[in-house]
């Protein structure tokens, strides 16, 4: 495994546990906090900017550029989903 993966492993598993701390605190709350996978406006944000960014870092980091973008992707996505209290 690429060493730049790393990070961005704990960063996923890092997001993961507060979900589940928040969830085990206010139950229901994790649906409220991933509704922006459903959304397809917010989907297509974040696998555009994925795509954008792991094109554009492959040629200088390999594998560990798409790890990034992925990630990337993810919290575009997350933001653009929360942009809209009603959605």
């Amino acid at each position: 495994m690429d060493a730049s993966v790393l990070p961005v492993a704990v960063i996923a598993a890092a997001l993961v546990i507060r979900t589940a701390l928040n969830e085990i605190r206010t139950p229901g709350s994790a649906r409220q906090e991933w509704a922006f996978v459903t959304d397809g406006e917010a989907v297509l944000a974040g696998a555009v900017a994925a795509l954008c960014l792991g094109a554009m870092g492959w040629s200088y980091a390999g594998h560990g550029a798409v790890a990034w973008a992925g990630l990337v992707g993810l919290l575009v996505a997350y933001l653009i989903g929360r942009r809209r209290p009603g959605a």
